[in-house]
């Protein structure tokens, strides 16, 4: 029979049955996805380390004997050390002052629960590194660095047994992070939700796989991948596997706000924008009122990370608390065309492997072949 095209080198490394990679803040989709035969990322980077901690107790509660990946973030440009109060106060003023009368203008109210972007891990140094000795104190099965050049960590966590995945927007970082000796390149293209370069999925993975056909190092394709035929496409670019978000959102299990859900369910690709207004890093996410302010002839420039995520972060929770629809947003990559229903995750994922499979039954037909 011929060679089930959905069964990767990643299947056999992590022990999978298809090579679709759920990153998600959500433990229920992780479980979920991970019991349907995917594998999971739990991203990590809002939580304090005890938290942190409780999660990957939980998780293996779950699922078992499963493996499943944690990610964390660790950026070069933000401050050594701080505490929420002492970034505040560094926040440059143009900026302050910029939101500070958009809250009047907008008549936003206060927020009632503390920003949960305050609890950021990336919003210094020194957080992100508490938070890595949980994760390698667990041993977990698979780190991934969603920011920043992974390679200080390599050695130590592979004498631990933690594979170490990098996701990377530009080939020379994949070069550096292959060199260095990561387990794996996620090579994310411009069509992806949240922190993004400028290259675009189809030309960023091939890229990436040439310069890691040396090596040998496995390269999993992200960024606007939400379907079987994106699944497809990235295995015939060389992929061992596919990075996917957006689609998470709105699935059953999925704890995002149902007002988000709504919005992602309607949203087109060109309802994402790629702006530095939420984060200080461009970074793609849902249109909404924010994007619309930072967009006006009037606003400053975006300030640099970590001072932009805590304005952000201030009026993000006003919209929460005071259900503000229009100045609620969310990570979302331009394959959200393709969400528009709510549907339970592990029906998602065999969705994605049905659609793919027939993708590679239509180019091949159903004659046998000899592996």
């Amino acid at each position: 029979m011929r060679k089930n095209p959905l069964h990767t080198k990643l299947c056999d490394q992590l022990g999978i049955e298809y090579p679709i990679i759920a990153f998600t803040h959500c433990k229920d989709v992780a479980a979920a996805v991970i019991n349907a035969g995917g594998f999971a990322v739990l991203g990590q980077t809002q939580h304090a380390p005890d938290v942190i901690d409780q999660n990957i107790s939980w998780l293996r509660e779950k699922v078992g004997s499963k493996p499943f990946g944690i990610d964390l973030v660790f950026p070069a440009s933000v401050p050594a050390s701080g505490t929420i109060d002492e970034l505040r106060a560094l926040i440059p003023g143009e900026q302050f002052e910029f939101v500070e009368d958009m809250k009047k203008r907008h008549e936003i109210p206060p927020w009632r629960n503390e920003p949960e972007d305050w609890n950021l891990g990336w919003l210094n140094k020194e957080t992100p590194q508490k938070q890595l000795e949980v994760v390698l104190e667990n041993r977990v099965p698979v780190l991934a660095s969603g920011l920043g050049n992974p390679d200080f960590v390599l050695k130590r966590a592979h004498e631990q047994g933690v594979l170490v995945w990098g996701l990377v927007g530009k080939p020379r970082q994949a070069k550096a992070e292959i060199e260095a000796g990561v387990d794996a390149v996620i090579a994310q293209g411009y069509d992806a939700a949240g922190h993004t370069g400028k290259i675009g999925t189809f030309s960023i993975v091939p890229q990436v796989v040439e310069i890691a056909k040396e090596s040998g190092t496995p390269v999993i394709a992200a960024g606007g991948i939400t379907t079987g035929r994106h699944l497809a496409a990235s295995i015939a670019l060389g992929a061992v596997g596919v990075w996917t978000g957006t689609v998470w959102l709105t699935s059953r299990e999925s704890d995002v706000n149902m007002h988000i859900k709504e919005k992602l369910l309607a949203a087109k690709a060109t309802d994402t924008e790629h702006s530095a207004c939420v984060s200080g890093f461009t970074m793609r996410t849902l249109k909404s009122k924010w994007h619309e302010e930072w967009a006006s002839p009037s606003a400053p420039p975006p300030a640099p990370a970590p001072y932009q995520i805590l304005l952000f972060g201030d009026i993000k929770a006003s919209a929460f608390d005071h259900d503000l629809k229009d100045f609620m947003t969310e990570a979302a990559g331009q394959g959200v065309d393709f969400v528009d229903q709510i549907k339970p995750a592990r029906q998602i994922v065999m969705d994605m492997a049905d659609e793919a499979f027939e993708v590679f039954d239509d180019i091949y037909g159903d004659e046998d072949e000899d592996e």
